[in-house]
């Protein structure tokens, strides 16, 4: 059987998470990998509908996304999870679930300033923050808890979608997961 494994993205909304996984997504399939992409916002609309925006909330999302993945991963499935995921505890709680299911785990953060997320600002929140339609947007009014310790950081911003999910690949190759 094939080595699963769980590859967290986070990072801020717009920051690439989504673009870079379904890269490697691609990647990793055309080498005969088992593959699964947990898009949070497809995850939100599908297992999570109900749940709002708040800490409590945040957090319930975040550990049915990591049950789910560490479901996938125990049984031989890379699964790719671009997910914000702003808080550091749920973060870690994933981290520890896959542990204690022997499950590998890999958290990347993809350290896209606001800057340039907000100029990207691919589903049109930073300008519906800005204009007060919304609120509640990670990394501009809500809490964004950056990794302080991933397993690797990606500028986004200073490399192509193909160099950024290479070096997540090249990750998963020395640790023997790809």
């Amino acid at each position: 059987m094939t080595t699963g494994a769980t590859v967290w993205l986070t990072g801020l909304p717009s920051a690439g998470k989504t673009t870079i996984a379904y890269e490697l997504a691609n990647r990793l399939r055309e080498e005969g990998h088992l593959v699964e992409v947990l898009d949070g916002d497809e995850i939100r609309e599908f297992l999570t509908a109900g749940l709002g925006f708040s800490r409590a909330d945040r957090h319930t999302n975040v550990q049915r996304i990591g049950f789910l993945a560490d479901l996938l991963a125990r049984n031989g499935v890379k699964v790719l999870v671009p997910v914000i995921a702003p808080y550091a505890d749920s973060r870690e709680a994933v981290r520890e679930r896959h542990a204690a299911s022997g499950a590998a785990y890999v958290e990347v953060h993809v350290a896209t300033p606001v800057e340039v997320c907000s100029v990207r600002d691919v589903k049109g929140l930073y300008a519906k923050q800005a204009a007060g339609e919304i609120s509640g947007l990670t990394g501009v009014d809500d809490p964004y808890e950056a990794p302080v310790n991933p397993d690797l950081r990606i500028e986004s911003q200073d490399q192509t979608v193909q160099e950024s999910a290479a070096l997540v690949h090249k990750l998963l190759t020395e640790r023997g997961l790809a």
